[in-house]
């Protein structure tokens, strides 16, 4: 299956600026509830642990798709590209999952909303993607919401915060190796190569911290793994979409979905700074859309009025 076939199935009447944003939402609601397990079976199960179950349920539920399409997707000429997502990717893995079980879900998920920035300055300097002075400033915009939501006065810059934000600089790295990827590879195959390689690296620190699972573990490892693949086949999409800097400010709606799930299961009230946070970050996020998003309808209008002029000048030579 080649990448373009792959891509008919996304909705065809959206271009990449829109629909690149709908694949982040998705992915922002899967980790979400990805955070909220982590942070629930952190008290009987340690982090690192956790992590290898995260990548070993994950990578069961992309076994069925490569039984289905054949081990012809394992071709690759980007196998080092492979290893080195991966690994960053663990670096992020392990630090995140430590973070979550040391700090609130909401302060973990707005300190994290500093991926976008290392991204942003990322994607500038290494992939040479053309980065709007809208684009910087709907990135500045997101992290002025996250400080508003914790209000720096509040942060305990201790282990956990440390933690978050080396995770937030490897999922920024992450995100960018993504996006270098996803010029030649399906989303699914970028997916299949990080659970086959993180799955075995990850179980090496597990083995320091091993406990034996319970029965009723295996139902929240089977959540743990569905919740991961779907954020990130849905990330992987929504970065050959379109680029990096213009979907990973949807990240932000991690937020909204970590309020509404920390009330339900940990009795975590949001306070006005919260809403008032996540209002300044999707206003950001929302605006960048919506002009990313004229800027390609006119891209489109000129390429359509430049050919016909061309056709014309060189029937006329």
């Amino acid at each position: 299956m080649t990448q373009a076939a792959e891509h008919k199935s996304d909705v065809p009447d959206l271009s990449g600026p829109l629909r690149g944003p709908l694949w982040m939402i998705l992915a922002a609601a899967s980790f979400a509830s990805l955070t909220t397990i982590i942070r629930k079976m952190s008290g009987s199960m340690h982090p690192f642990e956790l992590a290898f179950f995260r990548n070993l349920f994950g990578l069961m539920f992309m076994l069925p798709w490569l039984f289905r399409v054949g081990f012809s997707v394992l071709k690759t000429e980007r196998l080092p590209m492979h290893i080195f997502r991966s690994s960053i990717g663990l670096v992020a893995m392990l630090c995140w999952f430590v973070a979550v079980s040391l700090m609130p879900i909401a302060e973990v998920t707005a300190l994290s909303f500093t991926t976008p920035l290392f991204a942003t300055i990322g994607a500038a300097l290494f992939l040479g993607e053309t980065v709007r002075v809208r684009r910087w400033a709907a990135t500045v915009a997101g992290l002025i919401g996250a400080l508003v939501i914790v209000r720096p006065d509040g942060i305990d810059i201790g282990l956990g915060a440390g933690l978050v934000l080396l995770a937030s600089a490897s999922m920024s790295m992450a995100a960018l190796s993504i996006k270098s990827l996803s010029r030649t590879e399906t989303p699914s195959t970028i997916v299949l190569f990080m659970g086959m390689i993180m799955t075995p690296m990850s179980l090496v620190p597990a083995l320091f911290h091993w406990s034996t699972p319970q029965p009723v573990d295996y139902l929240w490892f089977v959540a743990l793994g569905l919740f991961a693949t779907i954020g990130q086949i849905a990330m992987a999409r929504a970065f050959a979409a379109t680029d990096v800097s213009a979907v990973l400010p949807f990240d932000f709606s991690r937020l909204i979905f970590a309020a509404i799930l920390g009330y339900l299961f940990f009795a975590e009230s949001p306070d006005i700074w919260t809403w008032l946070g996540a209002a300044i970050i999707f206003s950001a996020a929302l605006y960048t859309a919506h002009r990313e998003s004229r800027q390609a309808r006119l891209f489109r209008s000129v390429q359509a009025n430049l050919v016909p002029a061309v056709e014309n000048e060189k029937s006329t030579d």
